[in-house]
């Protein structure tokens, strides 16, 4: 047996093969061991039939982001084998069914044969990857079925049935094993939408309104899901303007509202936006990026949306702009979010990736960390009402009903009792208070964390958002220093922590093809990077690859 502290387990097969959720038992099961954990979900944007992977890479230390060379690699049918056969490691153990590939190398096993006899064969080929992966890292078969009991609760005499064959056959044939270190704590593990959704539900959310557009549709599915539990109503309206528009018309009365889509439904939400600047409506919008433009690659990754989200709607109104740079961040910023939104009364961008919002990691997460989303409110006696009252701060106080006064919202400039004025005086009056809303906000996020710095010497290398999971792992993986610096805000953008670094050189490493976040390093603070990393193919960095590329950029 071989010690091994990374290990990486690919399995592969069709759509509806249960693919996705032999990923999620093989990342449970090595949680359930005390190690940690990072899972990637790869598929085709079909329901049946196109190609779809999971990649699970684990280890004792903490792991940011998967690794593309298996240790195990199970191809469920001849065209996995095909596209995976490059991603085996040295010395590990390629499998295939014997039904589907023929005469190839590796380990060939009957699974589509034995799933035959099964009310569900295609489904049920998914736990044959449970099978593999238990006997290939030396699990019992009573540990297996234990494992199986916890993962599939439907079908449960048939699955365990199944997996029971499949492991003896496996059992068999394989003589390799990869003995895995036990860790010292089980950690749960989360998706970042998942972690986005609980983060806003710890600041109070109340209603969660969307049109399902991977790779932010999750998140109206975990809502839907724990309605119960968790008491945030989920909504789903016909179209994106319909959801953008009823999460403002949600925070008349004071309810707490986010809202989530890709960049084409964030495009027809781009009018409501500036609806909610004009009328000062707080609304956390979700941004969850895909590649584009238009339709794009529906279930793949990129940061191609950074320009479109800083630039969200017309005119001149506050706008906050976020993103986060793990899963267990993402659960504290969308909270931060929530809560600076409502204090301000006007709209937010948290902003994310395919890669960020869909993984799976582990988390430690303190729900009482986050703070809790309340808006100023006013004493004002009767008749003495103003919704956009001009203050020092610029923030109105907030009257909701019921109430005895008249409380007006308004989507064309006003005065301060939201009546429409074209009044000259009133136009500069009001753009003074959302001017200077802005100005108080600046000053609230500086004594905010608004960067995160990772390492503390060695060369400078700026990221944002999901990338920042690559560059660690990279970073890690060659045992190369380096100073990471992270925006977690993007808009308003944090000068003030970034004026130290004008003049050092500098490597940015992001998902865009034309470099938005160089070139924002450049107008913002008059950084110029002397290497810009780029990857914009639909996938994330590869922590191997990343980490030869970042030793050329170093040298």
């Amino acid at each position: 047996m071989g010690k091994k502290d990374k290990f990486t387990y690919i399995i592969g097969g069709k759509a509806g093969e249960g693919v996705k959720k032999a990923g999620t038992a093989a990342s449970n099961l090595f949680t359930k061991m005390g190690r940690k954990t990072f899972q990637m979900d790869d598929y085709q944007s079909l329901i049946r039939g196109g190609h779809n992977f999971s990649v699970v890479t684990t280890s004792k230390e903490k792991v940011y982001s998967h690794y593309k060379k298996g240790d195990l690699v199970v191809n469920i049918d001849d065209r996995s084998y095909k596209k995976h056969k490059e991603h085996l490691a040295d010395e590990g153990v390629m499998v295939y069914d014997s039904g589907e590939t023929e005469d190839e190398e590796g380990i060939g096993i009957p699974i589509g044969e034995i799933a035959k006899d099964y009310t569900k064969p295609d489904l049920i080929k998914g736990v044959a990857g449970l099978s593999i992966l238990s006997v290939v890292i030396g699990l019992n078969k009573d540990e297996l079925l234990d494992q199986v009991k916890n993962e599939y609760s439907k079908g449960v005499e048939e699955n365990l049935s199944f997996a029971e064959k499949i492991y003896e056959k496996a059992e068999e044939k394989i003589d390799k094993r990869f003995e895995l270190d036990e860790g010292e704590e089980q950690m749960p593990v989360m998706s970042g939408n998942e972690s986005i959704s609980l983060g806003a539900y710890s600041a109070g959310l109340d209603i969660y309104i969307g049109y399902p557009m991977t790779p932010a549709s999750s998140i109206l599915h975990f809502f839907a899901s724990h309605k119960d539990e968790l008491q945030v109503m989920p909504i789903h309206p016909e179209n994106e303007i319909a959801v953008a528009n009823m999460a403002i018309g949600g925070t008349v009365p004071g309810a707490r509202v986010m809202v989530g889509s890709s960049g084409g439904g964030m495009a027809l939400m781009e009018e409501a936006i500036s609806l909610a600047g004009m009328s000062e409506s707080a609304v956390l919008f979700v941004l969850s990026s895909r590649p584009g433009p238009s339709t794009g690659v529906p279930t793949y990754t990129e940061q191609g949306d950074l320009n479109f989200a800083l630039n969200q709607g017309h005119g001149e109104f506050p706008l906050i702009v976020g993103s986060p740079g793990s899963v267990e961040e993402a659960f504290y910023l969308s909270g931060e979010m929530l809560e600076l939104s409502w204090k301000y009364q006007t709209p937010a961008i948290l902003l994310t990736e395919k890669h960020l919002s869909e993984s799976r990691m582990n988390v430690s997460l303190e729900l009482s960390e986050n703070g809790w989303a309340e808006a100023k409110k006013s004493s004002s006696k009767e008749g003495e009402y103003g919704r956009y009252e001009k203050t020092d701060d610029g923030i109105s106080p907030l009257k909701f009903p019921p109430s005895e006064e008249v409380i007006k919202w308004n989507s064309y400039e006003s005065d301060e009792r939201g009546i429409t004025t074209e009044d000259p005086k009133e136009i500069k009056k009001m753009h003074d208070k959302r001017r200077e809303k802005n100005e108080t906000l600046i000053f609230d996020l500086q004594e905010k964390e608004t960067v995160n710095k990772f390492g503390d010497k060695g060369p400078i290398i700026f990221t944002y958002g999901s990338t920042t999971m690559s560059v660690r792992e990279a970073l890690k993986l060659a045992d190369i220093d380096a100073r990471i610096i992270q925006p977690r805000y993007l808009r308003p953008f944090p000068v003030w922590e970034l004026e130290d670094h004008m003049d050092e050189e500098a490597i940015v490493v992001e998902q865009s093809s034309t470099g938005q976040f160089a070139t924002l390093l450049r107008e913002k603070c008059s950084i110029k990077p002397k290497t810009v990393l780029r990857k914009y193919d639909g996938r994330a960095f590869e922590p191997s690859r990343l980490a030869d590329d970042l030793k050329e950029a170093i040298s």
